[in-house]
């Protein structure tokens, strides 16, 4: 690095850079501006925190057109003491319509890290309950138009989750406790 490069420009590389990987459900967007006035609108999310080190994309939606639907988990890494030197520091998703010659940008929605991650064990379902947000989707204008519907678990993990409904039970035979496998089976919603 030369002595009249500013330090604040310097970029580390991402191999030398320890990152923190995060999981985003991005369920559905909601009145979308149609930006494609002659043919349907055919979106996908762009979600990023930190464009340099991780960009992550959903699938386009091909029929929801201004209310599209991906309900897709997608995986976000970023600088993991990001948090600690950033309280601006904020989870991005750009909406885009997909086309032939060019993507048109639809909008953009943003959301706080520290509003959304409280830490915790992602295998503890109190430490990661279920809270979906909606925010607001901004035109390129600056205009509000849209909602995107979101969740971000507090642990950045979503639960571990298991095969089957299975669960160890003990019981007591001849005088021995012993370890029985029991299953669970689920019969129109409830447990039989």
């Amino acid at each position: 690095m030369s002595h009249c490069q500013p330090k604040y420009l310097r970029v580390v590389p991402a191999s030398r850079t320890k990152l923190r990987e995060i999981e985003v459900l991005i369920i559905s967007a909601q009145d979308l501006k149609n930006v494609k006035h002659v043919t349907q609108v055919r979106a996908y999310a762009v979600v990023y925190v930190e464009k340099e080190y991780h960009v992550a994309r959903t699938d386009v939606d091909e029929q929801g057109g201004t209310n599209p639907t991906w309900n897709e988990v997608v995986k976000v890494k970023f600088r993991e003491d990001l948090l600690e030197n950033d309280v601006l520091a904020a989870l991005n998703v750009d909406i885009y319509a997909h086309g032939r010659m060019r993507e048109k940008p639809v909008g953009s929605a943003r959301v706080l890290l520290c509003d959304v991650l409280k830490g915790g064990d992602e295998r503890e379902p109190a430490d990661n309950p279920v809270q979906c947000m909606t925010v607001q989707v901004w035109r390129p204008s600056g205009r509000p138009h849209g909602l995107l519907n979101l969740w971000v678990p507090p642990t950045g993990r979503f639960l571990v989750r298991r095969e089957s409904l299975s669960f160890s039970a003990r019981e007591v035979v001849d005088g021995e406790e012993v370890e029985v496998e029991e299953e669970a089976v689920v019969k129109g919603g409830e447990e039989a």
